[in-house]
């Protein structure tokens, strides 16, 4: 599984859905990563593939952070915080 956060302005609290191929995963986190680039106030959804039914919808410019990841079977063992990091973009 692939976990997708979204983390929102104003808000402490971390919005996720998880994927269960790195394509999906992948496609979900370019799609909120493309909102936020385009500047538009736009509204997207995100499906979560683990529990059924569950649906997040964002408006694109309430976004201050997407990351991706790979859930694994402990919370420290890829050697990570949980969390963001930060890096620079391109």
């Amino acid at each position: 599984m692939f976990i997708i956060d979204v983390t929102l302005k104003s808000t402490p609290i971390t919005l996720s859905v998880q994927r269960k191929t790195s394509e999906d995963a992948e496609a979900s986190y370019q799609q909120a990563i493309e909102a936020m680039k385009s500047g538009e106030r736009r509204l997207i959804e995100l499906v979560c593939e683990h529990q059924t039914g569950k649906k997040i919808s964002i408006v694109s410019s309430e976004i201050t952070a997407v990351q991706l990841y790979e859930k694994s079977g402990t919370a420290t063992a890829s050697g990570k915080a949980p969390g963001f990091s930060f890096a620079a973009a391109g």
